[in-house]
């Protein structure tokens, strides 16, 4: 469990009144997905496994959705294919095993565009409606799902539909916004907290997202010459290029990207890639037996290859940036009943939220009112002479902090701990786990 599960975890343990209270000052853009996950807990509160249920399945019915769409488009193999490829992508394995609301967006976001190309043609109001909810229900998970209205208003575009078409589409995209305009009234006045930790995106974002632009540019490329691929590279191209376009874009004024927050655009390379294959298979019919065997085998091994290591790799502690349970176990294995704890920076004290009996044990001397009481989500700390005052009367003391060489705060609760730590206190363990420190000091006597 890494820092963002945690606030999951701990979030949807709250009261209901204290988690509406939370959702006025912070977090409102994940207000829904909270309200799912305190359900989820309260019917079964199974740990880690509870909280990383709902990603799981989601994914599974993304994945579905995309071999829909592609069987739709492209027919049943390339839509087989196709949900095959979104359901290897590594991206998509991370968050399909991880308590956050991307992969339910993206369930959402998918079935929404099967909804949209099913309205294409119908006559009624009946795909449009569908369309509107699931795409209503997405944003109220994450508003940036907006952006798939962009997305799929460029997908008209291309396709040059009649106005009829237009003007269903633009009553359902009305629908959508207008559903998602108290949510926006709330969350705009929380974008200060919400994002302020985000930087502007970096030339390894850009790199990204330039090399899954070419690869979907280049097989819409091939594929545009394939009789009906038209609606298939219209549908694929702008979801894959769109949603993260525009928040990098947007990025240079305000810094908003981050790539979990336009997950489901990945469904357009997957479309494309599935669509890509099955042209594949079909062309490699005119070779014999054992030939089309052994190109399958050579298929088969170089994905396993490729994409192994990556698979491996996101299914691990190291993949995110810290590890709660390791930090837990760590100052478990250090901490005695009594002795003060100090986060630093302030906003570690999530680290041990997500286990209050253990933090219970210890005296968290500059927490001035608790998370709940406060409704934020790590509480609010004393001011600083109170803080150096209360850490002067305490004896062993375990500070929890970023690895060596991170960028320290400049807030003077933050100051003073460091200071009184360095000058009064001697260090008698450091113990570093993924992504932190535990660190055991003591004011006088031996280290025993």
């Amino acid at each position: 469990m890494w820092r963002d599960e945690s606030v999951t975890y701990q979030v949807a343990h709250r009261p209901l009144g204290e988690l509406w209270g939370l959702l006025g000052h912070i977090d409102a853009v994940h207000g829904l997905y909270y309200l799912l996950m305190h359900a989820v807990f309260a019917l079964w509160d199974g740990g880690l496994v509870a909280l990383r249920m709902p990603s799981v399945l989601a994914t599974a019915c993304a994945a579905a959705g995309v071999a829909a769409i592609g069987a739709r488009l492209s027919g049943r193999l390339a839509g087989t294919l196709a949900g095959l490829v979104f359901a290897l992508l590594p991206v998509t394995q991370q968050y399909a095993q991880e308590g956050r609301s991307y992969a339910l967006v993206t369930a959402c976001v998918t079935w929404a565009a099967y909804a949209f190309l099913r309205g294409l043609r119908a006559t009624g109001s009946r795909w449009w409606t569908g369309y509107g909810v699931l795409l209503a229900l997405a944003c109220w998970l994450h508003e940036f799902a907006a952006l798939a209205l962009v997305a799929h208003a460029l997908t008209l575009w291309r396709l040059s539909v009649p106005g009829r078409v237009w003007r269903a589409w633009s009553l359902a995209a009305a629908g959508v916004t207008l559903a998602l305009l108290p949510l926006m009234a709330v969350s705009s006045g929380q974008a200060d907290r919400q994002l302020g930790w985000l930087g502007r995106p970096g030339l390894n974002h850009w790199l990204q997202f330039l090399a899954v632009a070419a690869v979907a540019l280049l097989l819409s490329r091939l594929l545009s010459r394939r009789p009906g691929a038209a609606e298939l590279v219209a549908l694929a191209l702008p979801l894959t290029l769109v949603p993260a376009g525009l928040l990098l874009v947007v990025s240079f004024v305000e810094p908003w990207y981050v790539d979990r927050y336009v997950l489901y655009g990945m469904t357009g390379p997957a479309l494309l890639s599935g669509a890509a294959l099955a042209h594949v298979v079909r062309a490699s019919r005119r070779f014999s037996r054992p030939a089309r065997a052994l190109t399958a085998c050579l298929a088969a091994g170089t994905a396993v290859a490729v994409l192994l290591p990556w698979s491996s790799q996101v299914r691990s502690p190291e993949s995110r940036k810290d590890d709660v349970v390791a930090v837990a176990r760590a100052v478990e294995k250090s901490a005695r009943d009594g002795d003060a704890v100090l986060f630093m920076p302030a906003r570690r004290r999530e680290w041990l939220l997500s286990h209050p009996d253990l933090l219970g044990r210890l005296d968290d001397l500059a927490l001035a009112e608790s998370p709940a009481a406060s409704h934020t989500l790590q509480g609010i700390e004393r001011p600083a002479a109170e803080i150096g005052r209360r850490l002067l009367t305490a004896d062993r003391v375990i500070a929890l902090t970023d690895p060596e060489g991170q960028p320290l705060d400049p807030y003077p609760q933050e100051k003073v701990k460091r200071r009184i730590l360095d000058s009064r206190f001697r260090m008698c363990a450091r113990i570093p786990v993924h992504g932190a420190q535990v660190r055991v000091y003591i004011r006088s006597g031996n280290c025993m």
